[in-house]
């Protein structure tokens, strides 16, 4: 197994560079969404024909995906947001809010999904797109995936779509790579600072397609 992370260490990881080295989560998470945004553009030779989805969760993994938004769209890439909760909840809410709040005026799609009625219509709409970006849950999830991220993770598997993970599968547990009711099958998994544990264990080699760690500035001293 390759050095790796539980979601423990990468937690306490992320402490010490705030905390103690001072760097504001808002570098972090502004250099782990370009990094994402990076790799999505290594996918397509025609940026502006590639038409990018991105899935949200309430959490900081859906704060990356708004940095990643910003960044394609500033690369002409036609680029649309699907959140799983209410706009109005996340701008409350720090970093994830910050970037929330940076994208309105950028005029980038954005579209709230409140409820399981509504996910047979966003999988309809997800199907026209050619690359899905997954930031719904980072590693930090423990619990069982609850509806509707359950069937919207399972609706876009089965969409037979390059998926881009942010940081990790979404439903995958960091640590021993179980699926926890539903996990992204990942294309590609564009992680950060560090490989994590899950990735080599259970399910994780199926679920996290090729990987890529990327620096966000985290300090080396601090890394394995």
């Amino acid at each position: 197994m390759k050095e790796s992370l539980t979601r423990e260490e990468m937690r306490e990881l992320d402490r010490k560079a705030i905390e103690e080295y001072k760097i504001p989560g808002l570098i972090l998470m502004e250099n782990a969404g370009r990094n994402v945004a990076e790799e999505v553009l290594k996918m397509t030779d025609d940026p502006q024909r590639t038409k990018v989805a991105i899935l949200c969760g309430k959490g900081n993994n859906g704060g990356d995906g708004y940095v990643v938004a910003r960044h394609l769209h500033n690369h002409h890439v036609p680029v649309d947001v699907f959140l799983v909760a209410n706009i109005s909840d996340i701008l409350k809410d720090g970093d994830a809010g910050t970037n929330l709040q940076i994208l309105l005026p950028m005029k980038i799609p954005i579209r709230e999904i409140l409820g399981i009625t509504e996910i047979a219509s966003v999988l309809k709409e997800l199907g026209s797109y050619d690359i899905i970006i997954d930031a719904l849950f980072g590693t930090g999830l423990s619990g069982e995936v609850r509806q509707p991220f359950k069937t919207l993770i399972e609706g876009v598997n089965n969409l037979n779509k390059p998926i881009v993970s942010v940081d990790i599968p979404s439903g995958l547990d960091c640590n021993n790579g179980n699926i926890l009711g539903a996990a992204m099958k990942a294309t590609k998994t564009v992680t950060f600072a560090a490989s994590k544990r899950g990735f080599y264990l259970g399910n994780g080699p199926v679920h996290t397609g090729k990987i890529i760690i990327t620096d966000i500035s985290i300090p080396k001293e601090l890394l394995p």
